[in-house]
């Protein structure tokens, strides 16, 4: 099976909301949190550590990510900041991050933190040794900030770089960056600065939750590296008048700045009108691959296509594709896309290499 890399999981955000344990299994997570408040407001969980290596995860893009209070959806949410207090955001991604480092102090065998291409070439060459599923392979985390409020100014880039912080996306909904989700409007003085200085250290920026048109200014503006890690082809949403997806324009502009884009295998992603409560029979990994090929044959190989799932981002099984019970079983897509033409190759691409060409690239050596 090939290596997969997950370019986007809230894996701090569950943790310290839901008390979520993620060197537990799937089913084992299930039963503690049946009947929770975990599983009904954001559903049964899809992550765990034994699902992890059965699906051949070596790496996740973990994000730390808060909500701005106007944006809560229940009192149970716990990680929301009071908008525009930048001190309280800061406070609040601060602790994510020391969650991240807790759990690999913790559980060294399990997880590991990749800040260098050093660490992850060490990294890669143990996923090459075999294992069995009860010892496994450690699941390494890079680090990404979501919606970037906590950047109290841009001189602290420093601060977070040094702590281990490689990737950041400006937006969730809209910030006082840019434009973003349900909020949409242009890249702003702040996040022309924002930028600058992210340049400086050489961050990828996830133009994911942008607004179109800040997310196209970015890239004109923005000379480091560019990514999108969770976002899939409007074109393939007929009728959907939601600005979180990525236009054709979009990500023709992504590809040609040789940007990887993440595909998110979630029902609402993946039908227009589709609601969290839902049935979710019809709507299967073939639909990702969908997505996966829009992208292929706008960019003419399979050089920028991959996988972001948001898996346990705010949804779980209930919005899930239907032929996916855990993370594990996205090796289903392997076959999905064989049937579409592509080839070994192509397919080990989109699975993870394609985001082990960019944190090759663009991570410091050491």
């Amino acid at each position: 099976m090939p290596l997969l890399v997950d370019s986007h999981e809230d894996l701090a955000w569950n943790i310290l909301t839901f008390g979520r344990d993620y060197t537990r299994s799937v089913a084992e997570t299930r039963r503690l949190e049946h009947g929770s408040t975990a599983e009904k407001e954001n559903g049964a969980t899809l992550l765990g550590w034994p699902e992890y290596q059965r699906g051949q995860v070596a790496i996740v893009f973990s994000t730390l990510f808060a909500s701005p209070r106007r944006r809560l959806v229940g009192d149970w949410e716990t990680i929301a900041y009071d908008d525009d207090d930048y001190e309280q955001a800061h406070q609040l991604y601060l602790r994510q991050l020391y969650t991240y480092r807790d759990l690999t102090d913790a559980h060294p065998d399990k997880f590991r933190l990749i800040r260098t291409q050093k660490e992850l070439q060490v990294h890669l060459a143990e996923w090459q040794r075999p294992a069995d599923e009860k010892d496994g392979h450690p699941v390494g985390l890079v680090v990404l900030m979501e919606g970037a409020e906590g950047v109290r100014n841009v001189k602290e880039l420093s601060q977070w770089w040094e702590l281990g912080l490689r990737i950041i996306g400006p937006a969730w909904t809209g910030t006082r960056y840019c434009g973003g989700t349900r909020e949409p409007g242009p890249l702003t003085t702040d996040g022309r600065q924002l930028l600058s200085a992210m340049a400086e250290f050489n961050y990828t920026l996830d133009l994911s939750h942008m607004d179109e048109q800040a997310a196209l200014q970015a890239l004109d503006f923005y000379p480091g590296p560019i990514i999108a890690s969770h976002a899939n082809a409007l074109a393939l949403l007929p009728g959907s008048e939601s600005n979180r997806h990525l236009s054709d324009r979009l990500i023709t502009g992504l590809i040609e700045r040789e940007a990887v884009i993440g595909v998110v295998p979630y029902c609402m992603f993946l039908k227009t009108g589709w609601k969290i409560d839902d049935p979710r029979e019809g709507i299967t990994l073939e639909q990702v691959a969908a997505h996966i090929d829009h992208i292929c044959q706008l960019g003419g190989d399979a050089h920028h296509a991959a996988i972001g799932t948001d898996f346990d981002g705010g949804f779980g099984l209930n919005a899930a594709p239907s032929d996916v019970d855990s993370i594990a079983d996205l090796q289903k897509l392997s076959k999905l896309l064989e049937n579409r033409g592509y080839t070994k190759d192509d397919i080990v691409a989109v699975f993870g290499q394609n985001w082990l060409r960019h944190l090759n690239q663009q991570l410091p050596q050491s």
